[in-house]
């Protein structure tokens, strides 16, 4: 047993006045527009993202320097972790003094 689906919009043919040139017309219309469309929102996006673009290839400049500096880093904490351990916990404790600071002073700061 088949069952037919009228309400379906895939379902229904095309009007039936419009020739099938016509229906052409329109529908090649159609993707134009939405090819333009996706035309100006690419531009819109690159231009949107230019800012952060151009400072990622600003961090990639130095990414032969940060991996050094990484390396000596990791060295310098492997010889001496209660260093890193008691530096992670002053950074810690003073995001939060930041953070419950900016949530106490922001109405006074706006």
């Amino acid at each position: 047993m088949t069952t037919r689906h009228p309400a379906d919009p895939r379902r229904q043919s095309p009007a039936p006045t419009l020739s099938r040139a016509e229906r052409k017309a329109q529908l090649l219309a159609t993707i134009e527009q939405q090819r333009i469309d996706i035309l100006v929102d690419a531009n819109r996006w690159r231009e949107a993202s230019q800012p952060l673009d151009a400072g990622w290839q600003h961090l990639m400049r130095f990414k032969p320097l940060m991996i050094a500096a990484g390396g000596i880093l990791l060295l310098h904490s492997a010889r001496h972790p209660n260093r890193l351990v008691r530096l992670a916990r002053r950074l810690a404790g003073g995001a939060l003094v930041v953070s419950r600071a900016r949530r106490l002073l922001g109405p006074l700061l706006r």
